[in-house]
C-alpha cells in the first residue's frame, strides 16, 4: 500500500479552519448577530446583544488560547506589531465602517451565506475598496506612522511586567462582571424611535 502524499496531511489545518469558520458563522446567524438592526443598535446603545456576544467570545478566546499556551500546545508568535496610534486609527476606521454599513466581515459572510445578497454589495465593496486603498497608499501610510512608538510583537503581560495568569484572570473577571452588570441592570438606552412608531 502506497503512503499518503504529504499534501493530503497539509489539508488537515485547512479543513479544521473551514469547519471552525462554518461553525462560527452558524453561531453568528443563529444568535441573530447577522441582522442589520442588531449591529446598528449597538452603536445606538439600544440593543447590546452583539456587544455581549463579542465580550463572551473575548473571554472564551483569551482563556482558551492561554490554556493551550500553558499546556505547551501553541506559541504566541503570530502577533502583529503593536503601534498604538495605528491600532487606534485602524480600529476607528473599522468601527465607523461597521456602524455605517451595519455589518462586519464575519456578519457579511454569514448573512450572504443565509441568502441575503444585499450583504454582498457593501461587504465585498468595502473589502475591495479597503484593500485597494491600503495597497495604493501603503508607502504613504508607512511614512506617516514611521515616527510613532512600535512595541513590536508585544503582549500585555510583557508590557506591564505581569504574569500572564494574573492578566488573563483580571481581564476575564472584568469582562464577566461587565456582562453581569449589562444584563442585571439592563444598561441600555431606551429606543425612542421604536417607542414612537
Amino acid at each position: 500500500m502506497e503512503p499518503l502524499d504529504q499534501s493530503v496531511w497539509e489539508l488537515g489545518p485547512i479543513a479544521i479552519a473551514l469547519i471552525m469558520g462554518f461553525l462560527f458563522g452558524f453561531a453568528l446567524d443563529k444568535g441573530g448577530m447577522t441582522r442589520y438592526h442588531k449591529i446598528v443598535n449597538v452603536f445606538r446603545f439600544t440593543d447590546l446583544a452583539v456587544l455581549k456576544f463579542m465580550m463572551s467570545a473575548m473571554v472564551t478566546g483569551m482563556v482558551g488560547i492561554y490554556l493551550l499556551v500553558w499546556a505547551g500546545e501553541v506559541e504566541l508568535t503570530a502577533i502583529t506589531p503593536t503601534v498604538p496610534i495605528k491600532n487606534f486609527v485602524g480600529g476607528l476606521l473599522f468601527g465607523v465602517g461597521m456602524a455605517l454599513v451595519g455589518m462586519c466581515p464575519g456578519t457579511m459572510v454569514s448573512g450572504a451565506a443565509r441568502g441575503q445578497l444585499d450583504y454582498l454589495i457593501p461587504g465585498f465593496g468595502g473589502f475591495l475598496t479597503g484593500a485597494l486603498l491600503y495597497g495604493f497608499l501603503y508607502p504613504t501610510i508607512t511614512d506617516l506612522f514611521a515616527g510613532f512608538k512600535d512595541y513590536g510583537n508585544a503582549k500585555l503581560p510583557e508590557l506591564w511586567g505581569l504574569s500572564s495568569v494574573l492578566t488573563v484572570l483580571v481581564f476575564a473577571e472584568a469582562i464577566i462582571l461587565m456582562l453581569y452588570l449589562i444584563q442585571r441592570l439592563n444598561l441600555r438606552r431606551k429606543d425612542r424611535l421604536m417607542a414612537e412608531s
